[in-house]
């Protein structure tokens, strides 16, 4: 999870309509053009046709009720016996439609919101665009947006796009029953529509920018908490509970300050729609009344004026009366359009720099060799290397060194892909062959098996393999905490130390046993003994592996001193000590 950056939401919240319904039709049109379009099409098809069933039962049970209402002014007892039945048994149908039509309308959007996630989570993972988003100034929170923004979406659109179609068949139904008995109910059901829009629209066209910030604030509350759990044991070695307090309700204050923007407004919008409603209870009224008392229509036709007068108003004005969960519908809109289009602009950047390339990537290799490469940060603003030169064999080792900050850790990154800034040419193997352990090892949910094989989801080390590899690392007392199963799950993030933790991944790899490792301070909390240990350990091994870190003790490991200097200066120098084996 990314923390969301306090970046202006002017120029989201002000979207046009264009460029919101181009999001819409992009995503819509990828799910039903995807692999399970059949299935979906299937659905939608059903949802169709039982959308126009019900219009078409409703329009019945308004002349079953007419007819009901009229053999009650008569007291005519066959007729309303007659038109109870008619009516009850509409209603027993549309009880059948509309259970099944929330059934398919359900499963649609559960379809949907599962191709739609797996679709976003590939592509969040692809060219490991995650990590480049953590940059983005456009994107905050791409969890929620996968999670929460995708299901509010695939429900919402689905609810909207068929009371849109259900809206203009109940408006086709029942414009036919108001003409039939006054034209001039039919201009007036569409003017007063009509005007009820514009009015709504004016007066709430702000909710969509609070909604969308509404989105915005409610993750950055929900990351600070996690914030806190997940570094629970450092702020309470600092004591700054009363920093993050302060941290929480700032963050806390800036929902409900949105929330209270988003109450007005609804406050103001319900007063116009409460009275738009009410009014539209005696508009009809005030037409049919002077027809009836004149002899010209029954009382039935009254009563299904009215009815038919909803229908018709409630069609026209789909907009004004779902406006409020319209405004929150087209803020989830643009925030899943833009995580959409910048996972564009990662796939075209990606295809353009393989094309173009920054600098020239040869995976085919079968050592690590730089040749005048110069390395940048990631926005090409500053010069870490220039002119980069070194080649490593297997068996072979390199220990970068320097100043804080002079970018020795960015050296791997470069070599990992992760910035791919920068001129000149790089040759190693594919990334498959390579391993990167960084000074913090990711510690995944599960067991002790699942820790030593991550990130391998195939290939699987038998338990004497993993016991023999715990032992070297020295790791016993870590398996005898679960008393020696390897398949409990615990919370290792906080069962283990940071010295444990980076044992772990050295155990990972000597069960992988890659070409090449990469050290970025990868033993920092290791004691010089348990330090001395792994490194006879990876120099046994015969993997060729690049180490970066401060302490003056690891050069002794090493054949090769690569040291950074300022301004993208650099030397390399033989290890003047020689290398460990040779001690």
């Amino acid at each position: 999870m990314s923390q969301a950056p306090r970046t202006p939401l002017s120029h989201i919240a002000k979207e046009n309509l264009g460029k919101t319904a181009r999001q819409l039709f992009q995503i819509t049109k990828a799910f039903f053009k995807s692999e399970r379009r059949g299935r979906a099409r299937g659905l939608l098809t059903v949802l169709l046709v039982l959308s126009v069933a019900y219009v078409g039962v409703t329009v019945l049970t308004s002349y079953a009720g007419r007819d009901l209402m009229t053999a009650i002014e008569k007291k005519d007892g066959p007729a309303y016996w007659g038109a109870m039945g008619r009516y009850l048994g509409t209603f027993v149908v549309a009880v059948v439609i509309n259970v099944f039509y929330r059934v398919s309308e359900q499963s649609l959007a559960l379809l949907w919101r599962e191709w739609l996630a797996q679709h976003l989570i590939k592509r969040y993972f692809n060219n490991r665009a995650y990590y480049r988003l953590r940059g983005s100034e456009s994107i905050d929170n791409p969890d929620q947006r996968i999670s929460e923004d995708v299901r509010n979406f695939t429900l919402d659109s689905l609810s909207y796009a068929m009371m849109v179609v259900t809206s203009v068949m109940t408006l086709v139904g029942f414009l036919g029953v108001l003409w039939s008995i006054s034209g001039t109910l039919v201009g007036v059901a569409l003017a007063y529509a009509t005007a009820g829009t514009f009015m709504c629209f004016v007066i709430a066209r702000r909710l969509v920018g609070l909604h969308y910030e509404r989105y915005q604030k409610e993750a950055d509350l929900r990351y600070g908490l996690v914030r806190v759990r997940d570094n629970a044991e450092s702020i309470a070695f600092y004591r700054g509970e009363k920093r993050e307090h302060v941290d929480l309700c700032h963050r806390l204050g800036a929902v409900v300050a949105n929330m209270r923007s988003i109450i007005v407004w609804n406050r103001n919008l319900g007063f116009f729609r409460n009275s738009y409603n009410y009014l539209a209870l005696i508009v009809p009224i005030l037409i049919v009344a002077p027809l009836f008392m004149s002899g010209r229509i029954p009382f039935g036709v009254v009563t299904q004026t009215l009815g038919a007068f909803a229908q018709v108003l409630g069609s026209v004005s789909i907009i004004a009366d779902n406006f409020e969960g319209l405004s929150s519908y087209l803020a989830g809109i643009q925030r899943l359009g833009i995580l959409w289009d910048d996972l564009d602009d990662f796939d075209a950047e990606e295809e353009r720099s393989a094309r173009e390339g920054v600098h020239r990537l040869d995976e085919t290799s079968s050592k690590v060799r730089l040749d005048k490469l110069t390395v940048l940060t990631p926005d090409g603003g500053r010069l870490l290397a220039k002119d980069l030169c070194f080649e490593l064999q297997s068996k072979q080792s390199i220990i970068i060194m320097g100043a804080s900050g002079s970018g020795k850790s960015s050296i791997i990154r470069t070599i990992a892909g992760l910035w791919p800034s920068g001129q000149g040419t790089l040759e190693r193997p594919a990334l498959h062959h390579l391993m990167f352990l960084p000074q913090r090892p990711y510690m995944v949910p599960g067991s002790l098996r699942d820790q030593l094989h991550y990130p391998a989801h195939d290939r699987r080390a038998d338990d004497e393999e993993i016991l023999r590899v715990i032992g070297m690392v020295n790791l016993a007392d870590v398996l005898a905490r679960v008393d020696g199963d390897l398949d409990r799950a615990i919370d290792w993030t906080n069962v283990l130390s940071l010295g444990e933790q980076q044992r772990v991944a050295f155990a990972r790899l000597f069960l992988r046993r890659p070409r090449f490792v990469f050290l970025d301070e990868a033993t920092s909390a290791l004691d010089e003994d348990n330090q001395r240990r792994i490194y006879e350990l990876v120099l046994e091994s015969n993997i060729g592996f690049i180490s970066v870190g401060h302490r003056e003790t690891l050069v002794q490991f090493h054949e090769r001193l690569l040291q950074l200097k300022s301004a993208g200066a650099w030397e390399m120098t033989q290890n003047p000590s020689g290398s460990f084996l040779q001690l």
